[in-house]
């Protein structure tokens, strides 16, 4: 699980066929891989896009949205992608989310590697995984 916060998107390509193109030094340094499915949020418009990544050039900054998103999300647009996973609630204790911050030009300035649930224990997982699904 990843997230890319406050990036600002470069570029929107109406022609090609789909997907986000993020700097691969982004993708790298959060753990996102080309073809996993994220979630985009534009922070400047409140749009939700649901797509796949690919790796665009190193270093650049480049953050591209392709297709149809690109009607909705313009160069100069602040992002939020989201990265999320499917895990079992055993592997709660374990999860440790990583968020990139970036500035304007879409270079890193902080990295955190935190505790998505802090003191999740062996009770607490049972009650969990025994816990109903809400609509």
């Amino acid at each position: 699980m990843a997230k890319i916060h406050r990036a600002t998107v470069t570029e929107a390509d109406l022609n090609y066929v789909g997907s986000i193109t993020i700097d691969e030094a982004l993708l790298e340094k959060s753990g996102i891989r080309p073809f996993q499915m994220v979630n985009i949020t534009n922070v400047s418009n409140g749009v939700l896009w649901q797509t796949y990544v690919t790796a665009g050039k190193s270093g650049g900054g480049g953050i591209c949205l392709n297709g149809p998103p690109a009607r909705h999300f313009q160069p100069g647009d602040k992002i939020i992608v989201i990265a999320d996973a499917y895990i079992e609630p055993s592997e709660l204790k374990d999860l440790n989310p990583v968020v990139i911050f970036v500035d304007d030009k879409n270079r890193i300035t902080k990295i955190k590697k935190h505790k998505a649930i802090h003191g999740v224990n062996k009770a607490e997982t049972k009650k969990l995984r025994k816990a109903p699904i809400q609509n």
